[in-house]
């Protein structure tokens, strides 16, 4: 039977602070993890997908939407972030969890898969860089510094003025305008945006993800033996990648098995880097198959 949106809205204490969490369904637990600039209902195709087996906690993370938001720039450094899940796993009383992130919710759960892989089933990247890969495209590939470009606006002491200028423009042109299909979003999933982009604190907290993170430094070493440099992920892993993403290149799933053992990575031509919102029924399809072999029954 196919559920519904409808969950549950939990403000949970991790890490020095409480983030909003939308919670839906019981089992195993699933947490999904937001991108950059968006907040817990970006999954609002794969809460009710995966509701039915999964105790899915999709929570705005810190600085985002409902969740408490640090003063400070050193608060969004991305060992704190990391942090932030391992509490929130340990808040769910949870041992181990299935954990799905998009965007900068990617960057933190690669972090977090790195320094926590005991904490994890199985890891679920959508467009989402591996950050050794990111440092290294950054430094040598022409066409991924012209894509990260935008990440200069957002460091910069005037992000906050022109991303709310004339009704949070760039955020509408970028995630409305930069997906497949700007008619999958509803007047409703608009209105719910820019409510999340209008709380306060919100947009310096957002952008503070960045400030905190600066310009990734490519590693030293030109050749990396498996198993044997920092950014190792010894987690079952599935990338799930959509190919017209303007942000970030294909070339960053070059040698992505140099530092993931166990992956398995599924393009999808034609979507964008909101592939979630893009294709939600083959990205829906394409995690079950992926966590199947961990449940006790099949999907629905």
């Amino acid at each position: 039977m196919t559920q519904i949106l409808n969950p549950s809205h939990e403000f949970i204490a991790t890490n020095g602070i409480r983030v909003h969490c939308a919670i839906q369904g019981e089992g195993p637990v699933m947490i999904f993890l937001h991108g950059f600039p968006e907040f817990w209902y970006c999954w609002r195709h794969q809460i009710p997908a995966f509701a039915g087996s999964f105790r899915v906690v999709a929570p705005d993370t810190r600085g985002y939407n409902l969740s408490d938001k640090p003063e400070g720039v050193e608060a969004y450094g991305m060992k704190v972030l990391v942090e932030d899940i391992r509490g929130l796993i340990e808040a769910l009383e949870e041992e181990k969890v299935f954990l799905v992130a998009h965007d900068w919710g990617g960057a933190v759960a690669w972090a977090f898969a790195e320094k926590y892989p005991h904490m994890l089933h199985k890891l679920i990247i959508l467009n989402a860089p591996h950050h050794m890969i990111f440092a290294r495209e950054l430094k040598n590939n022409a066409l991924q510094q012209k894509a990260s470009e935008y990440m200069l606006l957002l460091q910069s002491s005037r992000a906050e003025e022109v991303l709310s200028r004339d009704g949070y423009a760039w955020f509408r042109q970028a995630v409305f305008n930069g997906c497949k299909d700007p008619s999958a979003y509803t007047v409703e999933d608009k209105a719910a945006y820019v409510d999340a982009w209008s709380r306060p604190g919100a947009l310096t907290g957002s952008v503070n993800y960045y400030r905190a993170a600066g310009i990734p430094k490519a590693p030293k070493e030109k050749g990396m033996e498996r198993g044997k440099t920092n950014g190792v992920i010894r987690v079952p892993t599935l990338v799930i990648w959509g190919e017209e993403d303007v942000a970030l290149t294909l070339s960053l799933l070059d040698g992505l098995d140099d530092y993931v053992p166990d992956l398995k990575v599924i393009r999808i031509p034609g979507a964008t880097h909101w592939v979630q919102n893009d294709v939600p029924d083959l990205v829906n399809r394409t995690i079950w198959a992926f966590v199947a072999q961990n449940l006790s029954k099949k999907a629905p």
